[in-house]
């Protein structure tokens, strides 16, 4: 079983390699935004940073996901800290595999002017990034540079994953 996070800041592209991965991998994909409550996407969509006390239910919410998955699951979630990574590797039961999407300020504001639909403004990427505790040394972590193109990305992550090199 293969319970997986993919993680970043916004614009990272977690929702599309996430997809991938799990397309792949023949497991479910969450998108782990879909899961905020009302009030946390009404505050960023005004462009009002998420504290934590309004990403501790969200966090719940994607552990009881990760933790009632028998056969796996992909979920995107930017995991922006350590303890909200440690708080999802404790609800998920088994190990959790992070595959970490991380790149230059400049391509992440590329990837954010494409995007359609999505709640999250632009001007929300700096606190992000001002949040974002890089999951550097911590267990089963796979840093991708998100200037490679997305097809390099997943095979690189699948090869990790799959016990090779990635």
């Amino acid at each position: 079983m293969m319970r997986i996070i993919v993680m970043g800041v916004s614009g990272s592209g977690k929702s599309t390699v996430g997809a991938a991965l799990a397309e792949k991998l023949g497991l479910p994909f969450l998108e782990g935004d879909s899961l905020h409550p009302q009030s946390n996407i009404e505050k960023m969509s005004a462009g009002i940073p998420l504290i934590d006390d309004d990403r501790w239910p969200w966090l719940d919410q994607i552990g009881a996901r990760l933790a009632q998955a028998p056969d796996g699951i992909v979920i995107s979630c930017s995991a922006l800290k350590k303890t909200y990574r440690d708080r999802l590797r404790e609800a998920a039961g088994s190990p959790l595999h992070f595959v970490f999407l991380d790149g230059s300020l400049a391509v992440l504001r590329e990837h954010m002017g494409h995007r359609t639909g999505h709640f999250m403004p632009l001007a929300m990427l700096d606190s992000q990034l001002a949040t974002l505790e890089p999951p550097t040394g911590e267990p089963l972590v796979l840093r991708q540079d998100i200037a490679e193109p997305i097809d390099r990305i997943v095979e690189a992550s699948m090869a990790w994953l799959r016990g090779g090199e990635g």
